[in-house]
């Protein structure tokens, strides 16, 4: 790539600015994204793993343009060490993560049954029971308790088991394979050890479900095999990050529990006008800081011109979803938490062809969750200063590692 390539004339790309990976406290906003959002709409960026540069866009108008837009594609970038967050980077065939049409529609058809709103509405008895279950036991205990270990950790791992299909005695060692996948203070050897575990776990389940008549995904796949719609790598692959996203519905709620805790004018809303709980998780959702840095990059597939510079075919260029929810041009006073925000059209589950295949799951999480503790938990609070709530570090997915309260 050269300084040639990457602009109109008359108009010099941006500077390329070093984006290292941060442990930003809390739910505070990343420093070096809220700098690159300033300098304008398109930076170029390097991360601290992989080769070369890579853009970035962070206006809201530009992020939607390039995530719908076809010229953008997913799959090249599985062949090249461009910059990224990760220290490794091996995608399996069949993840939706990294799949172009018409291949991302074939491999998704498979499993799009288990992911619909009314799948969702479906599971909604039976999740609450698992989580009042959970609730239960809590309870039966007293307080303090530790709201992540008791409660944000199992209840989405079970909820993604049931919908997954993972039997009740396999449950506890895929979520130990999970928790260590989605951190790094283990290390390389330790991440890859858990992978190998769970994607060795994974084959076995898809293969022994082949005739199975279940609704649950793994059946789902291994009658896709078996009919010859889908390969086993590309199944085992497309399975993986499904059965991993149970971690983000822990550190998405993690964040605005704490949020809520820490902030009593939201929680006086919360408990005074419970029918306006709905629009309060939704603007949490738009608010919170779910990952650190960007997440998977595309490659530009032919020239395309965004926010005045030319993107150049087989450049990279990374999408920042945190930073479109503060366009200050679509979400006013992005930095104030505003339940009354309206339209709220945010992007926590992304946009376009990979917009987050569970989002109709998750939001159903979060409700649940949020009702649930507030209900059954009167004058739940911290049980230390919010500022002794430890915070996961050397990580992906945000959140808090511990949230000790009572109530």
């Amino acid at each position: 790539m050269t300084e040639e390539t990457t602009m109109l004339t008359g108009q010099a790309p941006p500077t390329v600015r070093n984006w290292p990976a941060l442990t930003v406290p809390g739910t505070d906003f990343d420093p070096v994204l809220d700098l690159l959002m300033s300098e304008g709409p398109l930076s170029r960026i390097t991360l601290p793993h992989g080769e070369g540069w890579a853009w970035l866009a962070t206006r809201y108008e530009d992020v939607r343009l390039i995530t719908d837009d076809p010229r953008f594609g997913r799959a090249e970038v599985t062949q090249r060490q461009i910059t990224r967050v990760a220290p490794h980077f091996e995608p399996l065939p069949g993840s939706l993560a990294f799949a172009d049409q018409p291949d991302h529609n074939r491999l998704r058809r498979t499993v799009a049954g288990a992911f619909t709103v009314e799948a969702a509405v479906r599971l909604r008895p039976k999740a609450q029971e698992l989580l009042d279950e959970l609730v239960d036991d809590m309870v039966r205990q007293g307080p303090p308790a530790d709201l992540v270990e008791r409660v944000l950790e199992p209840f989405p791992a079970a909820v993604v088991g049931e919908v997954m299909g993972v039997g009740a005695a396999d449950r506890e060692r895929v979520r130990a394979w999970t928790r260590e996948i989605i951190s790094t203070a283990g290390g390389a050897e330790a991440t890859e050890e858990a992978g190998r575990g769970l994607y060795g776990w994974i084959t076995e389940t898809v293969r022994a479900r082949a005739d199975s008549d279940g609704e649950d995904v793994y059946a789902m796949l291994g009658r896709a095999v078996a009919r010859g719609e889908v390969g086993e790598e590309e199944a085992v692959g497309l399975a993986g990050p499904l059965q991993l996203g149970c971690a983000a519905v822990t550190h998405n709620c993690g964040q605005m529990l704490y949020l809520l805790l820490t902030r009593r004018d939201l929680m006086r809303r919360m408990r005074e006008a419970p029918e306006e709980r709905g629009r309060v998780v939704d603007e949490l959702l738009r608010f919170v800081p779910h990952r650190s840095s960007v997440g998977p990059a595309r490659i530009a597939l032919e020239d395309v011109e965004v926010a005045g510079h030319r993107i150049a075919a087989g450049e990279p260029v990374y999408v920042s979803y945190l930073a479109a929810n503060r366009d200050p041009g679509v979400f006013p006073d992005p930095q104030r938490i505003d339940p009354d925000r309206e339209p709220n059209a945010h992007l926590a589950f992304g946009n376009g062809t990979h917009h987050c295949t569970g989002a109709a799951l998750a939001r159903m999480q979060a409700e649940l969750l949020v009702d649930t503790l507030l209900d059954r938990l009167p004058g739940l609070r911290l049980a230390v200063p919010a500022e002794d709530v430890p915070w996961r570090t050397r990580t992906m997915l945000r959140g808090p590692r511990l949230l000790p309260c009572t109530w």
